[in-house]
């Protein structure tokens, strides 16, 4: 497992991360406790430190998954969670106050709840769960981190970036309170490179990468006639003709990544790692054989430059969240 220093810490994450939303049991359907804890510990074994969560994956049952396993083991993990928005909109409006998305104490209240939930002192890192640069100035938040900072309820603090939105956060991050960005980030969203790498590069924050297989669709697993299980949020993911639009797209990246990856899911997990600004990526892996799967991709190391290259005309400018 190869691992990278976290921000302008001395700590060290690991390259493969563990994203838990779909350990949550909610949106993702059909996650079982028992299952999702033996592939946590596997994960453990396998190298991974990094962990990541939300107050909202399964109402907290993401993060109690995550912490009773962390103790099970006994080895201490670097965990990650996130605060909701207080009225709950994804992402966030521009005409939105911050009072309305993240007062103070409910940034403090919200942080107090997953560490009981966790049974934990602290959390390596905070996130909001949405964001909108139009609060970088605001006093408010920066009060609320700084406390929890001091308190020792938290170590670090970031953005989780809205959907497809890389650069609403930037002006946030140059208040120097903000150390790291959890972005989307793969071969159709290639635009975190534009802007936000550069930006962090510069500035020492680091870059956690989700949805590298965008929801499934880069795994090659999404055709035409896929279904998926009542009120699982991929039905609204890939609703009207989504999945025809993938599955033609992917046909073509199949034929472009072949002769030097074994498999579409390996060549979108390389890519994300083929950036040195990106610190972790952190797809959801509920079934042991995808965590495999993962750990012999990201082992295989960066993709070749003149794949990089070619990988450039897949770019795919769309929002299917909305």
């Amino acid at each position: 497992m190869e691992y990278r220093t976290f921000a302008q810490s001395n700590e060290k994450v690991s390259r493969l991360g563990f994203g838990g939303w779909g350990i949550g049991g909610s949106m993702w359907i059909g996650a079982e406790d028992k299952e999702s804890k033996r592939v946590l510990r596997k994960a453990i074994e396998s190298g991974i430190n990094l962990f990541d969560s939300a107050s909202v994956y399964g109402n907290g049952r993401s993060e109690q998954l995550i912490s009773q396993v962390e103790k099970e083991v006994g080895k201490e993990l670097f965990i990650t969670t996130k605060i909701p928005p207080k009225n709950y909109q994804w992402p966030a409006k521009d005409d939105t106050p911050l009072s309305e998305a993240f007062p103070k104490q409910y940034i403090i209240t919200m942080t107090e709840r997953s560490l009981r939930r966790m049974n934990r002192e602290y959390v390596d890192l905070q996130q909001f769960h949405v964001w909108n640069d139009k609060w970088a100035d605001n006093d408010e938040w920066k009060e609320a981190v700084q406390k929890l900072k001091d308190d020792g309820k938290v170590k670090y603090f970031g953005i989780s970036i809205n959907d497809h939105q890389p650069e609403n956060g930037i002006e946030t991050g140059k208040t120097g309170m903000i150390d790291s960005y959890q972005v989307i980030f793969n071969i159709f969203d290639q635009s975190p490179a534009d802007q936000l790498f550069p930006f962090c590069k510069e500035n020492n924050i680091s870059i956690i990468a989700r949805v590298p297989f965008d929801e499934g669709s880069l795994t090659g697993n999404i055709k035409p006639d896929t279904s998926f299980p009542d009120n699982d949020f991929r039905n609204n993911y890939f609703k009207g003709d989504r999945k025809q639009q993938i599955w033609d797209r992917v046909q073509k990246l199949a034929e472009d990544v072949k002769e030097e990856t074994d498999s579409l899911a390996e060549a979108a997990l390389r890519y994300t790692i083929s950036f040195d600004e990106v610190t972790t990526v952190i797809p959801g892996m509920r079934k042991e054989k995808n965590l495999l799967s993962n750990l012999a991709s990201t082992e295989k190391g960066v993709l070749p430059e003149k794949l990089l290259d070619r990988l450039k005309a897949h770019r795919w400018i769309r929002n299917f969240y909305i």
